[in-house]
């Protein structure tokens, strides 16, 4: 005599495959939400807006200190409002008076700037130099997340 035994197969149904699915969902949706990679990007661009504003006035200060506390540059003195450093009109073009020399190129804002060649580019960011106290600013003039970013020496 043969025996049947009973037709259980083994495996997951639909219903608890998509109840797992469901809850995967539900965990990436709030970690996606608690990490806000825009927020991310945005604060590693102003990094990088920090990290170039001090690269921009380190290699001013090496050009004042080579040249016995005064700033030389073909472009003339730094202006005492804030311009755009650019090639563009009404800009001040400070490459050619540090790069090479002090810096390898001039470094441009990670979103807005734009480097075509030596004499087509636009940082993004701003320099003055303060007349009484003679103190140089540079500004990153599209800082996001309503981040104020310059320094002053």
């Amino acid at each position: 005599m043969k025996k049947k035994f009973g037709n259980k197969k083994q495996g997951f149904t639909l219903i608890e495959i998509l109840v797992v699915i469901g809850i995967i969902a539900i965990l990436a949706a709030v970690v996606l939400v608690a990490i806000n990679p825009g927020r991310q990007f945005a604060q590693a661009r102003n990094s990088q807006r920090i990290s170039n504003v001090n690269a921009i006035l380190n290699a001013i200060g090496q050009n004042s200190a080579d040249n016995r506390g005064v700033f030389t540059c073909d472009a003339g003195p730094i202006p005492s409002s804030p311009t755009q450093i650019t090639t563009d009109e009404g800009g001040y073009n400070l490459r050619n008076c540090i790069s090479p020399s002090y810096i390898t190129e001039i470094p441009v804002d990670p979103l807005e700037g734009q480097f075509t060649s030596a004499q087509d580019y636009s940082t993004r960011y701003s320099i003055t130099q303060d007349p009484t106290t003679n103190r140089i600013t540079i500004f990153a003039t599209y800082a996001e997340l309503d981040q104020e970013i310059y320094i002053k020496r």
